[in-house]
């Protein structure tokens, strides 16, 4: 469906150009964007655990054309903003819809994008420090090193260290280098399971005749992880404003790329690790491994050491959520951003440090807020600037269309499933070690 505007003209919007303190090429935004893409979706949303529960054939087919719907929206978002002659997923809402327009995305972008980075948190407390503890087991023995293995201590760490300095950063192409090395520590990962899963033993294998399954009942529940995995919608715009000559044609380029890489990434771990543990894929691939096994010890380390590049990208949005609602019309304040920065990451911090499962509460506003993000706002965006013939079905607005169906049909799936796991109840409580 092509833009009423011309591709190739660049984005007239001087606010955007006036906020951006240093462009970077295409290569940095597509490594910002990839590693948004998969972050913790590939493993912690479990791919392989949604084509278990869709079946092997209806499982892929759904990680294609989700992939392909992403990448639409996510130009589309951009699209969106050329239309409205906004700078922002809250100036376009704000343009289309008003104050409550305003107000909904941006409470699904803070809680989308505060709820990764408390989970960013948790999982590196519960991936390095076991890691460290399998690899140097007398090393709980050594005092001052043996806080390496305490969970807290890895936690503030990683945090105050690493993902700290780089979310001070005002321009998200700074990030490009850890993005960078975050994927090729996401391809260690696909590498590793590739290669160790069909030599784990027996006995951690599923039964063969579960392997290449059509269609399952739980496809519903794999739609919603999928989904999920996919989202890299509230970040869009940072990383269209991130490139040195921002047009729709270089960001067509970079989300093509980007979507491409992702779902490469997606197929081959997705594929490999199910045809092996098939029935018995659990929600974190990894755990499906011995916990002895070296490779996929480097893979889960890798995998934590992720979480503190990626944070970062999330802690953007927050960060730039609060000054688009609150402070639009004031000019750039350190003291403002230092202040934001630093009692967001915080707060995130705190809260990994105190619990090791976010529960149902993570599992309902992640949900909805990616559907939201992702498919809804963007399609009703565009059907509202766009204006003109009203008819539903017509060639310009049917996408758009089923596209909202769509997100709204996920939405209530995600809802609904999310509920039963909490009526039913959970199957003890999870605790820190």
């Amino acid at each position: 469906m092509g833009a009423p505007a011309n591709e190739g003209e660049d984005i007239d919007l001087e606010e955007l150009a006036a906020k951006r303190v240093a462009g970077g090429g295409m290569l940095d935004s597509i490594a910002n964007m990839a590693n948004s893409i998969l972050g913790a979706g590939i493993i912690g949303r479990s791919l392989p655990y949604a084509l278990s529960q869709a079946g092997f054939f209806t499982g892929i087919i759904l990680l294609v054309a989700l992939s392909f719907v992403t990448d639409w929206t996510i130009r589309l978002i951009v699209t969106n903003a050329k239309l409205s002659g906004r700078d922002s997923y809250i100036g376009i809402m704000d343009h289309c819809f008003g104050s409550s327009g305003r107000a909904a995305v941006s409470f699904f972008q803070f809680a989308f994008a505060f709820g990764g980075m408390c989970a960013f948190g948790i999982i590196i407390g519960d991936t390095i420090p076991h890691v460290i503890s399998s690899v140097f087991p007398s090393l709980q023995t050594i005092p001052v090193l043996r806080l390496l293995t305490n969970r807290q201590f890895v936690i503030v760490l990683c945090t105050v260290c690493v993902s700290y300095p780089l979310s001070l950063y005002r321009d998200i192409s700074k990030l490009s280098r850890a993005s960078g090395f975050a994927l090729i520590g996401m391809l260690v990962i696909v590498f590793s399971v590739l290669v160790e899963g069909p030599q784990v033993p027996e006995d951690l294998k599923g039964p063969a005749d579960a392997r290449f399954s059509i269609i399952r009942p739980q496809i519903f529940e794999a739609i919603g992880v999928i989904s999920f995995a996919f989202v890299c919608h509230h970040n869009s715009l940072l990383i269209y404003g991130s490139l040195k000559t921002p047009t729709l044609d270089r960001f067509k380029t970079v989300t093509h790329i980007s979507t491409s890489i992702s779902l490469i990434c997606c197929l081959t771990m997705a594929v490999s690790a199910f045809v092996v543990f098939t029935s018995k894929t659990q929600g974190n691939i990894l755990n499906n491994f011995p916990q002895n096994d070296t490779l996929i010890n480097v893979a889960r380390f890798c995998f934590g050491l992720n979480m503190f590049t990626t944070l970062p990208l999330e802690l953007f949005v927050c960060r730039e959520v609060i000054e688009q609602y609150f402070f639009s019309h004031e000019t750039f304040s350190q003291e403002r951003h230092i202040l934001f920065t630093t009692s967001i990451l915080f707060a995130s911090m705190l809260i990994s440090l105190i619990t090791c499962d976010l529960g149902i509460t993570l599992e309902i506003t992640g949900g909805v807020s990616a559907t939201a993000l992702a498919f809804i706002f963007p399609a009703i965006c565009y059907l509202k600037l766009i204006g003109g013939d009203s008819r539903w079905a017509s060639r310009q607005r049917l996408p758009a269309v089923l596209c909202a169906a769509f997100g709204g049909l996920v939405m209530v799936l995600s809802l609904l499933l999310a509920l039963r796991k909490s009526w039913a109840g959970r199957e003890g409580s999870k605790t820190c070690s």
